[in-house]
């Protein structure tokens, strides 16, 4: 065969085989694209170099910061509300009216005293027949009332005697529509103090 025709047909097969080279690499590309698992594998975040990755909306949270206090609610912190039951004075109607009277009675001597607050503050007392009546002050009308208003007294029974010991005083208390008889063999914290503050006005 002359050189010619050697060389040419040289040529044609390297032409074929590099073309057949070129046409299996496009079909791998091709084959790698349409590969669903292939896309899934070089998959990336959409974010710009160097910046991290926006949270997926699932994800996110947002923090909302309280607001301060105002100052009405300082305020209304603030005030304590009285303790449920705190004794209270009771409400006055002028002279006329008797607040509380309290006969004393018994003893070895057979005593018999009284004393009687009125609704103006003034105190009448009253012993063996002589007659006394004295005003009280602000303070001692206050005390005197805040004691009958003490709501403790509602529990206090009507009668607290001992029938064995004659010879102690007998203290009857007429308040509030209440008459209360005891002779202090028992002891009534919120009647006590009651008869404490007024025993201080009878004579000595």
């Amino acid at each position: 065969m002359p050189r010619s025709t050697t060389t040419a047909a040289a040529v044609c097969a390297a032409a074929v085989l590099s073309l057949a080279g070129c046409s299996g690499d496009g079909g791998e590309d091709a084959a790698r694209s349409s590969d669903p698992s292939a896309g899934a594998t070089t998959s990336t975040s959409s974010s710009p170099p160097g910046e991290p990755a926006s949270p997926s909306p699932s994800t996110s949270t947002s923090t909302t910061p309280a607001p301060p206090p105002s100052a009405t609610d300082a305020a209304s912190a603030s005030v304590t509300a009285p303790p449920a039951g705190s004794p209270s004075p009771v409400p006055t109607a002028g002279r006329g009216q008797k607040l509380v009277t309290m006969s004393v009675g018994g003893g070895f001597a057979g005593v018999r005293r009284e004393v009687v607050l009125r609704g103006d503050g003034t105190v009448r007392t009253s012993d063996e027949g002589d007659t006394e009546v004295r005003r009280t002050s602000a303070a001692q009308f206050t005390q005197l009332r805040t004691l009958l208003g003490d709501p403790a007294l509602d529990d206090v029974p009507a009668s607290t005697v001992d029938k064995n010991a004659a010879d102690l005083f007998r203290y009857t208390l007429r308040f509030d529509g209440r008459t209360v008889v005891t002779d202090r063999s028992a002891e009534r914290p919120p009647l006590d103090r009651l008869i404490d503050a007024l025993d201080k006005w009878l004579p000595a």
